[in-house]
């Protein structure tokens, strides 16, 4: 096996981390005052970031899924409402459209949106269909030439400053999960509106909202794939997106684990560095050993999907372990920051509140522990 980058990996570690430097200033009052990074996404479009696995036939940077991978990891150990803007894109959306849109789609939305000209965002979770995705209520009715869509969408990422969304509905309600389809709607239909931003805990600059649907007009060659295919289309997006929330949780842990190291060796008690206390010296192996199994996993789910070998499982697994390492990291990286690590001035409790999300999208915990079992018992 291979754990060594190659030159092309190696160089756009460099560029992503470069880049991410530039991030962090404005980063705190970004955060606490909700401010959607605007220019900085509108740079990652230029620095190709916004369509990392698009083909270059449709403007994107023809990458494989671990340099994605690796790009998310450096830009969210400086900020993860960027990393997750980046991701939603690129995974929920992107992916999606690629695989499994109409050339006339790919060529009126996936080149403005792999281009970065355009912001994507993709709509699944309800009210009463979170984790649950096949109690779809928002309906999309067959009018003949088009869809009527009704409904509501929540928690959805990119809600206020996407141009085009993906939308999950359900069309045939007597045949369930494979009654439900998928559309491609744009901001600005008569009937679509974009309720209030969410006050959240983190990744507080990436703007998430609920999305309003009444009577929303929408031409029959916009829906992706065959009358019935949504569900299977969100499941197989989910699983790249997993590998983009662990590669998240990943950067915040490394993130924080950097800022944790540098500190452990300025701060002195008892006339000497607290990195040469034992129960410091204990706190930082254990970081350093869980954050790279955790880089491990994810760089397995990304190589595994680039080999168009089956990753389902692994994309899971790597997510699950991801975000439990960055909770468990942040938390250890406050604690050796003591009281400094409780002010915003030293970043380590943004990315305490940043790495809990990623426990819960894209599948809580729980639904990733699921994913797991149901595959190694069938």
């Amino acid at each position: 096996m291979q754990f060594q980058l190659n030159e092309d990996h190696q160089l756009l570690r460099e560029a992503a981390r470069e880049f991410a430097k530039t991030l962090k200033a404005g980063v705190i009052e970004r955060d606490e005052h909700a401010i959607f990074p605007t220019e900085f996404v509108k740079q990652m479009g230029e620095l190709g970031f916004m369509g990392m696995m698009v083909e270059t036939a449709y403007h994107g940077a023809g990458m494989d899924t671990l340099a994605y991978a690796i790009a998310i990891e450096e830009i969210s150990k400086i900020d993860a409402s960027a990393g997750v803007i980046m991701s939603a894109h690129n995974s929920l959306v992107l992916y999606g459209l690629q695989e499994f849109g109409t050339e006339e789609q790919k060529e009126k939305y996936l080149k403005p949106l792999a281009s970065g000209q355009k912001l994507g965002a993709f709509a699944l979770s309800e009210p009463e269909a979170g984790s649950d995705a096949t109690s779809q209520h928002t309906t999309a009715i067959d009018k003949g030439d088009h869809y009527l869509i009704n409904g509501t969408k929540n928690w959805i990422t990119n809600g206020g400053n996407a141009d085009i969304y993906l939308i999950i509905a359900q069309t045939h309600v007597e045949k369930a999960h494979r009654g439900i389809n998928v559309f491609i709607v744009e901001k600005g239909m008569d009937g679509f509106t974009i309720g209030p931003k969410e006050n959240k805990l983190g990744i507080r600059s990436s703007d998430t909202h609920s999305l309003l649907f009444s009577d929303v007009k929408v031409p029959k060659e916009n829906r992706i794939g065959a009358d019935g295919f949504g569900f299977k289309f969100a499941m197989k997006t989910l699983d790249g997106g997993r590998i983009g929330i662990a590669a998240q949780a990943l950067g915040i842990a490394a993130g924080a684990y950097d800022l944790a190291l540098a500190y452990s060796k300025e701060r002195k008690t008892f006339g000497k560095p607290i990195s040469e206390h034992q129960a410091i010296q204990f706190k930082l192996a254990d970081m350093e050993v869980e954050i790279e199994a955790a880089r491990l996993l994810t760089y397995k789910a990304a190589w595994l999907k680039d080999q168009g070998l089956p990753y389902s499982k692994e994309a899971a697994m790597a997510k699950l372990f991801a975000s439990e390492v960055a909770m468990k990291t942040t938390v250890e990286a406050v604690q050796i920051h003591g009281g400094y690590g409780y002010v915003k001035e030293y970043h380590v409790e943004r990315l305490m509140r940043d790495a809990k999300i990623t426990q819960i999208y894209e599948g809580t915990s729980e639904i990733q522990r699921l994913v797991i079992a149901r595959d190694i018992l069938k």
